[in-house]
Parts: C-alpha cells; sequence; structure tokens
C-alpha cells in the first residue's frame, strides 16, 4: 500500500498494521473476484437486454399521481422485471412498502381458508411470524384459517425429503422457501438446490405453488429461482435489485395468476394492477435495476473480504471465505454480545450518513429478542448499502451485507475489525 493511501486509511481510524493486513487478504481474493466480475457482467447484459427489448424511452421515467391510471413507465418496468426473471408477469410497486410486505403479499393473495402452508427449508425468516401466525397477530394467516407446518433441514443441511413427502396433504396449497439464511445459522441456497426441492415437490403435486424469498440473492448468480420453476420469486427494491438507488418498493416476478392475485391483494379487487401512481420514484427504480448487478457485486466481494479478514482474526464465519457465494450476506459468529455491539459500531462509524450515532439494541417490531442494527444509509433501511445487525441471542452472531462501492465495503470491514482491536474484544 502506497504512502498517500495509507495516510488517508489512518486519517480515517485505520491502523497500519490493520489495513496491511487487509492488503495481504486483498492480494489472495484476486481470483474469486475475477469470477464475480464475469457475474456482473452477464447480469448487465441481461437487465439491458431487457429494457431494450421492453423499449424503455425518456418518457418512462415520468411519474404519475392521483389513480395512477395507463402509467406507461411503470407497466413498462414491470415488463422488465418479468424480462429479467423470465416470467409471465411481475409486480412492482412502491406501494410494496419493504421485503416482509413483499413476502406477506404473495402469500395471503395466493393462499384461501382451509388451505396450509409448508415451509420445507426449516422456520423462515423471523418477521414472517406474525405474517404466518407462528406468533399470534392481527391479520395473520392463521386469523384466516390458514395452516403451516414446517420441515427442519437435516442436520447436515439437505432437505428432509422423506420428511417432505409425509407433510404434504391434500390441504397444502404454497410452500414458501427462504433462499438466504436470516438470522439461522444454515448454508444459504444455492438457485440449483432450490430447483431440486421445486421439481421434488411438483413431483409429489404439480398443484403446489412454489414461492421463493428471493431477498439478498438477486444477481448474485446468472439465474435466479424463476428460472428453475420457481411460480413466484419475491424481494425487495431496498436490496439488491434497487441496486441503492430505489426509495422504497419490492417486487413479485411469477405466473400471470399469481400476480394477477397479489395485485388484487395490494390494491382492490376489480382493480389489480390498473391503479398505483408511481408518483417521482421510476427513475431511481429504473436505474438502481441498471446498476443492481454491479452494486451486487461490490456487495459480494464486501462479503468475501471480510469473511477472510475475520478468519484471519481467529473468528468463525459462514460461509467461509472459500465457499461460493449464493447471496450478499455474511454471517459472523461472535459469541459474545459485546463483541457483537463493538462489530456494529464499527459499522456505523465507517457510514456515509450518521456515522457519529452510536447503534444500540432495541425491541424492534417483529422480532422476538432485541436487535442490533448498523446502517448509515441514503436510504433508510437499505441493506444493499453496507450494513450490519444481528438479534442479541446466542451464539451472538452478526449478519452483515451489503456495500454498494467495492471501496466504501473494504473500508467499513477494516473499521469494524478496528472497532474489535481497540475494544478489546479479541
Amino acid at each position: 500500500m502506497n504512502k498517500d493511501m495509507l495516510n488517508m486509511y489512518e486519517q480515517m481510524g485505520i491502523d497500519g498494521s490493520l489495513a496491511d493486513r487487509g492488503e495481504k487478504v486483498l492480494s489472495e481474493l484476486s481470483g474469486r473476484f475475477t469470477i464475480i466480475d464475469e457475474t456482473a457482467e452477464y447480469n448487465q447484459l441481461k437487465v439491458l437486454k431487457a429494457m431494450q427489448d421492453a423499449r424503455v424511452s425518456e418518457s418512462c421515467l415520468h411519474g404519475t399521481t392521483g389513480y395512477g391510471y395507463n402509467d406507461a413507465g411503470r407497466d413498462t418496468l414491470e415488463e422488465v422485471y418479468s424480462k429479467v426473471f423470465h416470467t409471465e408477469d411481475a409486480l412492482v410497486r412502491p406501494q410494496i412498502t419493504c421485503g416482509t410486505h413483499a413476502l406477506a403479499l404473495a402469500l395471503m393473495s395466493n393462499l384461501r381458508p382451509g388451505d396450509e402452508l409448508l415451509c420445507p427449508a426449516g422456520k423462515p425468516y423471523d418477521t414472517l411470524d406474525e405474517v404466518i401466525g407462528i406468533r399470534p397477530s392481527k391479520g395473520s394467516l392463521a386469523e384466516y384459517g390458514i395452516s403451516y407446518r414446517q420441515v427442519d433441514l437435516l442436520p447436515d443441511g439437505s432437505f428432509d425429503l422423506e420428511g417432505i413427502r409425509a407433510a404434504v396433504t391434500d390441504k397444502t396449497r404454497m410452500v414458501e422457501i427462504q433462499r438466504s439464511r436470516g438470522y439461522a445459522t444454515r448454508p444459504t441456497l444455492s438457485v440449483e438446490r432450490i430447483g431440486e426441492l421445486i421439481s421434488f415437490i411438483k413431483g409429489i403435486r404439480s398443484d403446489i405453488i412454489c414461492m421463493v424469498d428471493n431477498c439478498y440473492g438477486e444477481f448474485a448468480g446468472i439465474i435466479e429461482p424463476s428460472d428453475v420453476g420457481a411460480d413466484m420469486t419475491v424481494g425487495s427494491l431496498i436490496k439488491n435489485p434497487g441496486g441503492g438507488l430505489s426509495p422504497i418498493g419490492g417486487y413479485i416476478a411469477g405466473t400471470a395468476e399469481c400476480v394477477e392475485n397479489a395485485s388484487y391483494r395490494l390494491t382492490s379487487p376489480g382493480l389489480g394492477k390498473e391503479v398505483g401512481a408511481s408518483l417521482h420514484v421510476l427513475p431511481n427504480m429504473y436505474q438502481g435495476l441498471f446498476i443492481a448487478p454491479t452494486v451486487t457485486a461490490s456487495a459480494m466481494k464486501t462479503a468475501i473480504f471480510a469473511a477472510r479478514m475475520l478468519e484471519d482474526m481467529g473468528i468463525e464465519v459462514s460461509p467461509a471465505s472459500s465457499d461460493t457465494r449464493y447471496d450478499i450476506i455474511q454471517e459472523a459468529i461472535l459469541k459474545s454480545p459485546d463483541k457483537l455491539i463493538a462489530f456494529c459500531k464499527g459499522i456505523q462509524a465507517a457510514a456515509p450518513v450518521d456515522s457519529y450515532v452510536t447503534p444500540e439494541p432495541w425491541d424492534m417490531p417483529g422480532y422476538d429478542d432485541q436487535v442490533i442494527m448498523a446502517a448509515g444509509a441514503f436510504v433508510s433501511g437499505s441493506s444493499i448499502e453496507l450494513s450490519a445487525d444481528g438479534p442479541l441471542r446466542e451464539p451472538y452472531s452478526v449478519y452483515f451485507q451489503g456495500g454498494i462501492t467495492w471501496p466504501h465495503g473494504k473500508y467499513g470491514i477494516l473499521r469494524a475489525c478496528q472497532e474489535l482491536v481497540d475494544s478489546g474484544r479479541l
């Protein structure tokens, strides 16, 4: 590292020895980074082709107000998403407030009283507990007479195929497959494994709707769950596909029937996709999707760099730095609440917004345990921007993701490692 760069890192609170350690780690990762760049190039061309084939024009960037009738920009954006995900249709709206809302919308619009939801890869992410009714809540699926069961992964992380077969009944209407780990210490599912699971389930009953929670996984590889049989692929625009620019929104890409059902639930029976003003967010949604492949690549590099740095410091991580990546999330198993808090303080201190703020654990809506979150983002809560969070429960893992530019992601990880060192937690 040259003197000017080293001096800059020292001004930013990074000891020279840690900065040098980062350069050594980086030199070991050049081959991995080349593969990530190749994936980003493929996905960039895929998104560009979708935009060109949908004939995106300057007029598509103009928004609407009121009812949003005949919103050509909104409708074209949904066509672009359907082409990117190779689906019959897509629902992409700023009225979808977050990833949990998108997932709840997909579930509630395609399940009916008396149906059963099956999760064949273990319990889904914590915020779906109240959506499903695992924890009682107003308006849950359980309140509408929709039952739930799950089949946990086997100890080696594989699917319990016989358990899944036994769990499918005449009432089973839908399966929900979560791609990323959430707050669970289990492997992220590759798209190929998801495809194998979908094929197995369709072999039991072909009419079962297969829905995939795709949050954090978009553009991590060159195929998506919709390419391997998913009836619905669902995600958030303040994660990967928004590219750090979309200020809000979510998407559901899938079969025409599933998307139509979701549109009637989002707006109103009889109205569906015909209403819903795009206001002034379309330029950010289009441009965010356009840069999403390279932004996701930056986040992937940040995750791998973090894993290798922490391994070098004796901290257990999952996935390992040498493992193949299927999403942007990196787990570090810190085994101490103090280490968890210190790491998050380091990430917050590296933020471009609210870097002076000290994150503290709090009773966050939708979670059983206190959660600490570090995110100084241009878009509030955006987890494609560098962020870290974790529940205060054993094994006190921190889950971090994002980095809309690789240089910032690199600095953020060095700053978090510096906080661990300075606080005496290593």
